[in-house]
């Protein structure tokens, strides 16, 4: 018989701070780096109420995805970490990822969007200039450096 395998703790809060995702052209975006700044919950975590929608067009929280920010705040399936993309011409913030999808604001080129989710030639996220939540057609769209 073999000896069993020890696992231990890291000893030291920077042993712990280990990349928490690995994107390409982000090599360590750790748990300290994350964009949004919360205060962390302490505790059991419970539903005790339906989610506060009250900002709704500048909160990035939808039924299956929330931007990293919001997790202990906004219960989802999934959660990811803004990929920051600059529009490479004029182009239109809409409502729904489709070419007739109501239009929520012009966007000017240079403008920076953070990504959340791309599926279907659409990537959904958040505008920095105004934080406002929408979709933007990923043709539109190269990652920043």
């Amino acid at each position: 018989m073999g000896r069993p395998v020890r696992h231990s703790l890291p000893v030291s809060a920077d042993a712990a701070n280990r990349p928490a995702f690995l994107l390409r052209g982000h090599p360590e975006l750790t748990v300290e780096a994350m964009p949004l700044s919360v205060d962390v919950p302490t505790g059991q975590l419970a539903l005790v109420r339906p989610a506060d929608r009250s900002d709704k067009p500048h909160l990035p929280v939808r039924g299956d995805l929330a931007h990293i920010g919001l997790a202990g705040r906004y219960f989802v399936p999934h959660y990811a970490v803004p990929m920051p993309h600059t529009l490479k011409a004029a182009g239109v913030l809409r409502g729904a990822g489709k070419p007739d999808g109501e239009e929520l604001r012009a966007l000017t080129a240079g403008e920076t969007f953070d990504v959340l989710d791309i599926a279907g030639g659409w990537a959904w996220g958040q505008a920095q200039a105004d934080q406002l939540v929408g979709y933007v057609e990923v043709a539109q769209l190269e990652p920043q450096a």
